[in-house]
């Protein structure tokens, strides 16, 4: 009985030190909302910078509102960010938004045009073909299927055919 209150110590103890944690390799930053999690740019000029402060060096600047990017770290008001390329640096936290968007197969090398269904599966029928690289805004997961709402064409899409939503996430 002892040794497993001493044991219930040790883990108390190493929870608090670890920090709170709410799924696996997902913890709460201090903005309270998890992290990793993606989250789309707010504006069409976003400046990524070397550290969290607007006296850091800027690396480069991103052109295109409503690209994902993923969150993997916070520090006060500021969000150290990954694009699809892997880019990392640092964004002031009001430049980003939590619509959830994502990119059509960034990885794939060649232009062949992937599905999008009337419903979350195969069977369904196809009710427009993307290019790798589309951006668009995602409506829903559900776990295995996301819901695609883009300018000229919606559909329900392979959830690992994007980048910019996790394997078996639901929203």
């Amino acid at each position: 009985m002892r040794a497993a209150r001493r044991w219930a110590a040790v883990l108390s103890a190493w929870l608090m030190l670890a920090g709170p944690v709410v799924a696996q390799n997902v913890a709460v930053g201090s903005s309270g909302l998890p992290v990793p999690r993606f989250v789309s740019l707010k504006s069409d000029s976003v400046n990524v910078r070397q550290g969290p402060s607007r006296d850091q060096a800027v690396i480069w600047r991103y052109v295109r509102a409503g690209m994902p990017v993923e969150i993997t770290q916070e520090f006060e008001n500021w969000r150290r960010i990954r694009d699809f390329e892997g880019g990392e640096g640092w964004v002031f936290h009001s430049l980003l938004s939590g619509t959830r968007t994502a990119i059509v197969a960034p990885w794939a090398a060649d232009k062949t045009l992937i599905d999008l269904h009337a419903g979350p599966d195969d069977t369904s029928r196809v009710t427009a073909r993307v290019e790798p690289k589309v951006q668009a805004p995602v409506e829903k997961c559900d776990g295995s299927w996301c819901r695609l709402d883009g300018r000229g064409f919606s559909g329900w899409i392979a959830q690992g055919s994007l980048w910019g939503v996790y394997p078996d996430e639901k929203f």
